[in-house]
């Protein structure tokens, strides 16, 4: 579980985690010591951290367009985040995710994701969604 102050690296970038008073942990899915779910089998080969970010997912094809999520959890490789729409596995996406500067100790950081979904599933009225990251690239800072 993600402690108050702790680091990891997002591929080559420093992170430091203030998730106790920055951002929600979710109540509806607790992980285990370990980062485990609870009734799983934990095949992630990177740390995953718990953490609600604002994201911007763009696709093509049947379901083409830019929608709003959140993350519900984040890590160099892949991410689970909760949206309003019906993504198909297998398809692309391009999301952009910001990492604020409670989380970053410096300004605002927008990484611009390049993934597959790997799983679908209802969450609460909305759609949880696994994507495995090929690729990402860091933003320039906006003026």
């Amino acid at each position: 579980m993600v402690q108050y102050g702790d680091t990891f690296r997002l591929g080559a970038f420093p992170v430091a985690i203030f998730v106790a008073r920055c951002y929600g942990v979710s109540n509806l899915e607790r992980p285990l010591p370990g980062g485990m779910m609870a009734n799983s089998i934990e095949r992630r080969a990177s740390r995953r951290f718990t953490m609600t970010l604002p994201l911007t997912i763009r696709t093509t094809g049947t379901h083409s367009g830019e929608r709003q999520g959140q993350t519900r959890d984040v890590s160099f490789r892949g991410l689970y985040f909760l949206i309003d729409a019906d993504y198909d596995p297998g398809s692309a996406i391009e999301f952009i995710l910001t990492l604020p500067r409670e989380i970053t100790m410096a300004g605002d950081v927008h990484i611009r994701c390049y993934a597959e979904i790997v799983r679908v599933e209802p969450h609460n009225g909305r759609k949880g969604v696994a994507a495995r990251i090929d690729r990402y690239e860091f933003l320039p800072a906006s003026a």
